[in-house]
């Protein structure tokens, strides 16, 4: 049984995998071959070190996440994948020949993999990150495949599209694939190591880190720069930080061993994972290797400083609220997460100077406050802490007043929320 922690467990989000279907994080065999669409010997998909490889790469990448349906059969697809424009059902991934890809040959996978489009030719929608994907390794396809093709074919008919006029259109992703989709595989840098550029393909390529750690337009599009700046998750109302370990980054100050810890465990010294990373954190990054998490945190600590971000929040909370915010915070939070923010490393979070504290919105401080603060289990932390929610204890007014007192605290200084935004968010579904 996990023990409860303070208040506000909240802590900086790293999600270095998207929400988008089918989550792939994996290393991809060599970097020292600028050859990214070299001609790979296929052979038998039944050779037992491929279908390995393969496994390795679905699993600690979650595929498994969004091509299962809640209580459904793994990779048999169902899951309605919500986006602002309607929900889209994953597919059936099974080699199941009827309504999965028994019938695809590896051309046809690779092609929705590389080119985003499906065996007939059909352009498939982004929630799908081929945009992301059209930078794997061939290789890395072909193993992927392979292990998919060795599972037990499920019979499972696609559910029906949900998407709105005119996006149902799917001849609409012409205008939007030429304005937005940039096709290439990962071309090393010649100029940087072996691990940043292990890191580089990991994170841009097969963990799509960007898919949910970026802003996106009206159309849902992600902007080609600046990379993993910081952005809000579409629908789940979560916001994903910026992930430079640069002044003013979201991890600045965390090492290479902080990243690593809380990828591998789900918590650090620095904070805990939680919201939709939790997920990430339990079925994929759990199981990387040590190098592959080094190589993400090498890649990651090479990130320029973010640009300032914008806030449409109030500068300051007034005193008066701020008064109330830190008594409520003394009585309630303060046991756990120290009268000055500094938390305990490695049990609960620190506050002060915490990206998810301090990001633009406030949603995840909000959000945290009401819902509590749920550390994943993993095999190297199997009873985390955890904290109690407080949405039946503080009405929206005290939530805004404390919330706003941490996100101007000690050395933090972001804009403050009001009981508005409690409320509104006190309505977004967990999931």
């Amino acid at each position: 049984m996990s023990r409860k922690a303070g208040v506000v467990g909240v802590v900086a989000v790293l999600a270095l995998l998207g929400l988008g279907a089918g989550r792939l994080l994996a290393l991809g065999a060599g970097f020292g071959s600028t050859a990214s669409a070299a001609p790979v010997v296929e052979g038998p998909l039944d050779r037992p070190g491929l279908i390995a490889r393969g496994r390795y790469l679905a699993t600690i990448g979650g595929c498994v996440a969004c091509h299962t349906a809640q209580g459904g059969k793994p990779y048999a697809g169902g899951r309605m994948l919500s986006t602002p424009f309607g929900a889209i059902p994953s597919s059936n991934i099974t080699p199941d020949p009827a309504t999965g890809i028994g019938r695809w040959h590896f051309d046809d996978f690779w092609r929705a993999m590389h080119t985003g489009k499906g065996r007939r030719g059909e352009r498939l929608y982004p929630a799908f990150p081929y945009t992301s994907y059209t930078k794997l390794r061939r290789d890395d396809v072909l193993a992927i495949f392979a292990y998919l093709r060795s599972l037990s074919p499920v019979n499972q008919p696609r559910k029906a599209l949900g998407l709105s006029f005119p996006y149902s259109v799917r001849s609409s992703l012409l205008a939007w694939r030429a304005l937005y989709f940039d096709e290439g595989v990962y071309q090393p840098d010649p100029g940087r190591s072996v691990a940043w550029n292990r890191g580089a393909y990991l994170v841009q390529g097969l963990g799509h880190c960007n898919e949910c750690h970026a802003p996106r337009n009206r159309f849902g599009a992600i902007p080609r720069h600046p990379r993993l700046s910081g952005g809000l998750i579409p629908v789940l109302d979560w916001y994903a930080p910026n992930l430079s370990a640069q002044p003013g980054g979201g991890l600045q100050g965390w090492s290479t061993q902080d990243i690593v810890d809380l990828l591998k465990t789900g918590r650090s010294a620095r904070g805990s994972v939680f919201g939709p990373m939790s997920d990430v954190v339990v079925r994929s990054t759990q199981y990387m290797r040590d190098d592959d998490l080094r190589a993400v945190a090498t890649y990651l600590h090479s990130l320029p400083s973010p640009p300032q971000a914008p806030s449409a929040l109030p500068a300051s909370a007034g005193q008066p609220r701020l008064k109330q915010g830190r008594e409520i915070y003394r009585q309630r939070c303060a046991s756990c997460h120290g009268k000055r923010g500094q938390g305990i490393a490695g049990v609960y979070p620190p506050l002060d100077g915490n990206a998810s504290v301090t990001e633009p919105t406030g949603i995840n401080a909000i959000r945290s406050v009401l819902l509590g603060g749920f550390a994943p289990v993993t095999q190297a932390n199997p009873r985390p802490y955890s904290m109690p929610p407080f949405a039946q204890q503080l009405d929206d007014a005290e939530v805004a007043a404390v919330v706003s007192y941490l996100r101007q605290a000690w050395s933090n200084n972001s804009g403050a929320v009001e009981a508005g935004d409690v409320a509104r968010y006190r309505q977004t579904p967990v999931d």
